[in-house]
């Protein structure tokens, strides 16, 4: 009876540790669900959209200029923020305000990426905190699960903000 149990619970606890080995390399190196909450990705995202980001991207760096990421926030680690990927190591990209009079301009230093919201007036961005670390990158957003009359992929940036390069 004893060793039944003792089989029983083994055969368990080996069964749990296989699927959460499955699970942990899922989430860690195919994709993941994420809900966005917040209005700095308006229109594209809106609030609690939930969104499927994918992670092999990052791990081959095949980010793009106009790619929408899931990031580590520069200010809390614990907290991911979205935003959408205006410009990589090297690029040109304009650091005002699209009100502003005079535009500045800056250069996006080895490794990092130069991100920002799609709705520029309520967004916190790199405008703010400056270049990101490419390795704060979780994960690139590829596809609008919900809600589902807006399932698909994601549009392009409707700012217009994206500097070709020369």
């Amino acid at each position: 009876m004893l060793r039944r149990a003792v089989g029983k619970s083994l055969a368990f606890a080996g069964f749990t540790i296989q699927y959460g080995c499955i699970a942990h390399c899922t989430l860690e190196y195919i994709g993941e669900l994420v809900v966005c909450s917040g209005p700095s990705m308006e229109p594209t995202i809106i609030n609690h959209d939930l969104v499927f980001s994918e992670r092999l991207s990052r791990h081959f760096y095949t980010i793009k200029k106009g790619d929408i990421v899931i990031v580590k926030s520069p200010f809390d680690p614990r907290m991911n923020i979205c935003k959408r990927v205006i410009g990589l190591e090297g690029d040109k990209v304009c650091t005002s305000s699209p009100s502003d009079t005079f535009k500045t301009h800056t250069y996006v230093p080895k490794g990092h990426v130069w991100l920002e919201g799609d709705n520029l007036r309520n967004s916190t961005d790199s405008r703010a905190y400056g270049p990101v670390p490419y390795a704060l990158i979780r994960g690139r957003v590829c596809l609008k699960l919900w809600p589902p009359p807006s399932f698909g992929r994601l549009s392009k940036s409707p700012t217009g903000r994206i500097i070709p390069r020369d």
